[in-house]
């Protein structure tokens, strides 16, 4: 089944006890005489300190890449899986013990500030070992390392925290988002390079998992396309739920703001010398959109898009490849019809009963 937009994958998947993600790396390399990298992954977790709202921190990531040297997927830690990670004796599942030293000698690198963290980044060796990896942050502070059992810390020369290298919590080797390039043909086959050895190794779907899509933005950054997005993810909601079939015990997904779903339907004119867009633009930033929804359109709005993409976030996860880019097609198939300038129509009573034919016949465009 072909996908007529360029689409990258990011598919949640479960090691098996025991196993991690560089285990199914290495797999994936040595099937296509490729090679592995050890990298940081970013991400950002609630905090239980006092006055700190978020963490930010860098877990232990792999790159592979095919025989020439091109990238063929990414692998890396997604914080929402937590469901079937079994729980440490005398912790939970996330928590680190004091001492612990972490499967292999993983660790994550913690920092209440994410440009700090840019730079923290910038600046280590993914691959150095916990009681080193700061050493480098502490230089650039011009400060001591401070290093404990299975911990190491940097604090600023006012003892104001900057990082902290601690073990990573047990558990957390295992969950495993396969991240893929952009994918321009034969999207299955692609998929199935990657999931084949996955099904091979034990490797299986968790219970909060979810498969992402992501295509171009560029598309979609004019008033009727975008404002078409916004009718399709907010008034078709339950539509696309029920034909895809998306996890409800997925973390992260919302619906979008009801301010942005009101405003689409706007007059957006030319006027002193803007276009419509950007005045749609500056206007939806104001309305509380964020990536944690059903869709996240909130690189279309940014000044300077980190990925340039649409994502979108319902579709349930799967271990399949080919079951993976059938529910795709149908999600581009309605990206398509959003570019027409048509508006799209409000679900009809029959949508309830039959909403997969529902959506089928929306997406259509006539030639």
């Amino acid at each position: 089944m072909r996908l007529p937009m360029r689409t990258g994958f990011e598919i949640e998947l479960l090691a098996p006890a025991g196993s991690d993600r560089q285990v199914l790396a290495e797999e994936l390399a040595a099937r296509c005489g490729g090679a592995v990298h050890r990298s940081f992954h970013t991400d950002s977790e609630p905090s239980k300190v006092p006055g700190v709202g978020l963490f930010h921190h860098l877990s232990p990531a792999f790159d592979v890449t095919d025989a020439a040297g091109a990238p063929l997927a990414r692998l890396v830690d997604d914080i929402t899986i937590v469901a079937d990670l079994a729980p440490h004796p005398g912790g939970t599942g996330g928590t680190a013990r004091t001492g612990h030293p972490g499967h292999r000698g993983w660790y994550r690198v913690l920092c209440d500030d994410p440009r700090l963290l840019r730079l923290i980044e910038r600046h280590t060796d993914p691959r150095a070992p916990l009681e080193q990896v700061l050493q480098p942050v502490a230089d650039l502070f011009g400060v001591p390392l401070q290093a404990f059992p299975a911990a190491a810390k940097v604090d600023d020369a006012t003892g104001a925290s900057v990082a902290v290298a601690l073990p990573l919590p047990p558990g957390r080797e295992r969950p495993c988002e396969v991240v893929t390039p952009p994918l321009r043909s034969e999207h299955a086959r692609v998929l199935e390079q990657l999931l084949a050895p996955a099904r091979d190794l034990g490797f299986s779907v968790p219970q909060e998992a979810a498969v992402h899509l992501h295509v171009d933005g560029a598309p979609f950054r004019r008033t009727h396309a975008f404002a078409n997005l916004v009718r399709l993810f907010a008034h078709w909601r339950e539509q696309l739920w029920s034909a895809l079939g998306t996890n409800p015990a997925c973390r992260r997904l919302a619906p979008l703001p009801p301010a942005l779903v009101e405003l689409v339907e706007g007059t957006w004119e030319d006027e002193a010398g803007r276009t419509g867009w950007q005045r749609l633009r500056e206007a939806a930033r104001g309305t509380g959109v964020t990536k944690y929804a059903d869709v996240n359109l909130a690189q279309l709005l940014s000044e300077r898009p980190v990925r340039d993409t649409v994502e979108v976030r319902i579709l349930p996860g799967d271990v399949d490849g080919h079951a993976v880019v059938a529910r795709a097609a149908l999600v581009q198939a309605l990206l398509t019809r959003c570019l027409d300038p048509r508006p799209l129509p409000r679900p009809g009573r029959a949508s309830a009963a039959d909403p997969r034919t529902a959506l089928e016949e929306m997406a259509v465009v006539p030639r």
